[in-house]
């Protein structure tokens, strides 16, 4: 069966720097951080005193309130995103057949905040107590569901949990389901809302947070002095459609999905590999699907956590998948401003991977001012490139050694 082409036309976001895709752009354009103390629990015990918090999220400006009622954070930013993204596609689920519309939107962890209000009213109150809806409003899964019953999309409706890869194996999931023939519209990518205390707890406790006191130098990608990430929240679905179902409908179309590639490392539980072998062969992987080869590139939206491991190990990935265009293509990271939204991030990284494509702007990563030896290749520090964006790549590497690549280009 040939495969069918597969293109990009709706788009919505809940970031820590703007509710919806118009502002989040808006901010990453301005060089805008969005990271700030945590306002959600005391920290006073807490090493890590910063995060990238969504703010002026209230869910009932975006679903009715009863059903936000039911609904934890995770999934009330995926609803959002989700309605955002339909209707800048445009697409009239009245005229559709639904299941021919589907959803693969996944979450790493689910609703962390349930989980501490049940243990608290258990030991405090027993086990009558708890709350009935505990589960539905936990499972990660719900994210999806609560996005179908939303939307109506009644197609393929799935969630892939892959930690921080979770975004862009949705994403590379719903562009297959398209390809093959099982859906004409996918509503594609991750949530997260996991800013509480067991979460910021158990990642600082793995030395993978930052605990920087100054939202300018917490989140610095590739930087000599970097110690860790940020942790962030929010949503970032996109609208994949069949090109001869976007063109019967005159649709507006930001980008072609061209390529996919997923991995493993089959290495250890939260380090990528140190040679880079396992994002490289994914990034290879998805440039073959394209049919591209490394010097076409332009851009590539880096997974760029600020970890040591990371930021090094995916820079030896580029160098190793790249092989002499590494040098002269254009890599940044979104987490530079907004933190790392773990699930979400590979979402909202394919937005600012679709708009870079539009409007020819390839971002700052902001904060970051000095690389070391190894890290030698462009990593826009010195301030936005406007240039044309022909292939955009975006990286997402998740704990257990899950790589994930997608690779965008203009459509034509």
């Amino acid at each position: 069966m040939s495969k069918r082409r597969v293109v990009v036309t709706g788009l919505g976001a809940v970031t820590p720097i703007g509710n919806n895709v118009e502002t989040f752009w808006e901010n990453i354009k301005a060089g805008e951080i969005g990271i700030g103390e945590i306002t959600r629990f005391d920290t006073t015990d807490f090493k890590v005193k910063l995060a990238a918090e969504v703010k002026d999220f209230n869910a009932k400006d975006y679903m009715d309130f009863k059903a936000a009622k039911r609904m934890e954070l995770f999934s009330q930013y995926a609803v959002a995103a989700a309605k955002e993204a339909l209707a800048d596609a445009g697409i009239d689920m009245e005229k559709e057949d639904p299941f021919c519309v589907g959803v693969i939107v996944g979450s790493g962890i689910g609703s962390l905040q349930a989980m501490e209000n049940a243990e608290q009213r258990l030991l405090q109150r027993g086990p009558s107590k708890v709350d009935p809806l505990l589960v539905p409003k936990m499972i990660s899964n719900m994210a999806a569901g609560n996005v179908s019953i939303a939307t109506g999309a009644r197609g393929k409706c799935t969630n892939v949990v892959t930690a921080c890869a979770s975004g862009t194996h949705c994403i590379g999931d719903a562009f297959r389901a398209i390809q093959y023939g099982d859906a004409e519209v996918m509503l594609a990518g991750g949530t997260e809302g996991a800013i509480t205390p067991v979460g910021v707890a158990g990642f600082t406790n793995l030395t993978a947070l930052s605990t920087s006191t100054d939202p300018a130098r917490a989140s610095i990608p590739f930087d000599k002095d970097r110690g860790g990430f940020v942790i962030g929240e929010g949503a970032g679905v996109v609208v994949l459609e069949e090109l001869e179902h976007a063109k019967a409908r005159n649709a507006k179309i930001y980008a072609e999905v061209a390529g996919y590639g997923a991995t493993a490392d089959a290495y250890h539980i939260t380090s990528p590999i140190e040679d880079g072998s396992g994002a490289a062969r994914a990034m290879t992987d998805a440039m073959k699907e394209a049919g591209v080869q490394p010097e076409e590139i332009d851009y590539i939206n880096a997974h760029g956590t600020g970890t040591h491991h990371n930021d090094l190990f995916e820079t030896r990935a580029i160098k190793a998948a790249l092989k002499d265009a590494a040098k002269k293509v254009k890599i940044n990271s979104t987490k530079s401003m907004i933190g790392h939204l773990l699930g979400a991030a590979g979402g909202v990284e394919f937005i600012v991977c679709a708009k870079s494509i539009e409007e020819g702007f390839i971002h700052q990563t902001v904060g970051t001012r000095e690389t070391e030896e190894e890290l030698d290749l462009d990593y826009c520090i010195a301030g936005p490139v406007q240039q044309k964006v022909t292939y955009a790549m975006s990286n997402s590497l998740g704990f257990g050694g899950h790589n994930a690549v997608l690779l965008l280009k203009k459509y034509q």
